[in-house]
């Protein structure tokens, strides 16, 4: 009998306990712990640039025009996590001023990053990027066009760069323009090839199954192998892409994002 009182309260106990940690995770949430672990400089950067060309009209440059809302001071109105921040951007908040706004993932990335850094950041050392300029770098001394297309016009020898602004983050462009090996994707790595009589393709890789792998060879040809008549395949760690942290200034950087991330694709 003793044995059973022990255990009911014992039990009695944990589920107390169980309830308590339960409603402490609520109230977590509850004061905004869904945050980024990370906001990144290059992404509060860009969504320092859509904030001023976007949002200054209504909330002002420091966030605090509008009553109860004041963005420097950490202050919203609905708002608790940064997936509350993005759901009022893009749904607006009807019988306001405050319209839906048709942003992609990067720029919503960059503007939830840049109001929640809000009161730390000083845009006066904000270092905006000209994509008319950036352009000129890219098809010109970056050398960028000799292995990217934009939206099909171009070679095929890398990835096509049409929508890299929707599908990267200003973070991702940022490094990978510094390292980018460090940066690169596994789904974007080459693979290397060896057929049975010896000859050797290399090429970006489109698709891959259990038992075949098509890809576009270094002459831009589009293949499809069958892996059991090969006699090596590997993917390639490596890129030939160059880095540009010693080649260009970090105002040319800063243009080559900039153009780079206001590519959305074909509309």
């Amino acid at each position: 009998m003793t044995l059973c009182r022990l255990f009911l309260r014992a039990w009695s106990q944990c589920a107390i306990l169980c309830v308590v940690f339960a409603l402490f995770g609520v109230a977590a949430r509850a004061q905004g712990q869904d945050r980024a672990p990370v906001y990144f400089p290059s992404d509060i950067q860009y969504g320092a640039q859509i904030f001023a060309s976007q949002c200054t009209a209504c909330h002002g440059e420091n966030g605090d025009l509008i009553p109860g809302v004041n963005f420097r001071a950490g202050q919203f109105k609905r708002v608790i996590s940064d997936n509350d921040l993005r759901l009022t951007i893009t749904t607006g908040v009807p019988g306001t001023a405050m319209q839906p706004f048709n942003f992609g993932a990067s720029e919503l990335t960059g503007i939830v990053s840049y109001l929640r850094n809000m009161s730390s950041f000083d845009t006066r050392n904000l270092m905006r990027g000209n994509k008319e300029r950036g352009q000129k770098l890219f098809e010109g001394e970056g050398k960028c066009a000799t292995c990217h297309a934009v939206n099909g016009k171009g070679p095929r020898v890398a990835p096509d760069l049409g929508d890299i602004g929707t599908i990267r983050t200003a973070d991702l462009v940022h490094r990978t323009l510094l390292d980018p090996e460090g940066a690169m994707l596994p789904v974007s790595r080459y693979v290397h090839a060896v057929t049975r009589d010896g000859k050797v393709i290399n090429g970006r890789r489109m698709n891959e199954d259990t038992y075949t792998v098509q890809l576009i060879d270094e002459q831009e040809r589009m293949l499809s192998l069958t892996k059991a008549d090969l006699r090596e395949y590997s993917i390639v760690k490596t890129t030939s892409m160059p880095s540009y942290k010693d080649k260009f200034s970090a105002q040319e950087l800063a243009d080559l994002e900039a153009y780079l991330l206001s590519l959305k694709g074909v509309k």
